[in-house]
């Protein structure tokens, strides 16, 4: 699938903006001032960080609010919820050269998750983080700021997220694609598939997938969200 230009919605207006604009309107749109400076400057009960989240190609994208005091595995579970559950595969988040996974792996080199984002997140630092080591999905998140203002119930608040791309058949190059076959992605042109395409597709069913909003989509079994994010 080729870069498609991105549009979104930002949870807290309504309004749509490319992914670009996105960031700068997230910081000033009816939400709690962000900061300059350090963590340090205000109580960690008091403060989120501003993540931006993206897939491969920057067509997938979120803007997400995370609270100082929050463990790594929080942020973990609502990534594994909104964009990449499917068998409960293994996860892990590269920071500063340092691997955190779901569960502490000392000959793996890996750290758990029971660590705050308070203490490893610093303003415009990038990181990036993977779900299934096998078929993997491999994202990068940056904090775009330090938010003042507690998120409802000290959750992950989502703030921004782009539309659903639309994507057209790669065979007939016609109709909107709603399925995707998990054999042919990312190895030849037709992976992408409109209803009348994917019934005639010489995979079969059983290797098709919904297209979904999310950069899993196609791969392994992933349907979709695993929950409500509207």
């Amino acid at each position: 699938m080729a870069r498609i230009q991105s549009t979104g919605k930002c949870y807290a207006c309504g309004g749509k903006f490319n992914r670009t604009a996105m960031t700068r309107h997230v910081a000033g749109c009816g939400q709690p001032k962000e900061l300059s400076g350090s963590p340090g400057a205000s109580s960690p009960e008091n403060i989120s960080f501003h993540l931006v989240v993206e897939g491969d190609l920057g067509t997938y994208w979120l803007h997400l609010a995370v609270p100082a005091t929050a463990h790594l595995k929080l942020l973990d579970r609502f990534l594994r919820d909104i964009w990449l559950e499917c068998c409960g595969h293994m996860s892990a988040f590269r920071i500063a050269s340092v691997a955190y996974a779901r569960q502490a792996n000392r000959e793996l080199g890996f750290r758990g998750m029971d660590v705050p984002a308070g203490r490893l997140l610093r303003p415009r630092m990038s990181f990036t983080y993977e779900y299934d080591f096998g078929s993997t999905t491999e994202l990068r998140l940056k904090v775009a700021g330090i938010r003042g203002g507690a998120t409802p119930g000290g959750k992950v608040q989502l703030l921004a997220r782009n539309d659903e791309p639309a994507i057209v058949c790669e065979v007939c190059d016609n109709a909107p694609a709603v399925e995707v076959c998990s054999q042919c992605l990312g190895c030849t042109q037709g992976a992408w598939l409109c209803e009348d395409c994917a019934a005639d597709h010489d995979c079969g069913i059983e290797m098709l997938l919904p297209v979904v909003n999310s950069p899993r989509a196609g791969v392994c079994a992933y349907t979709g969200s695993k929950g409500d994010f509207s």
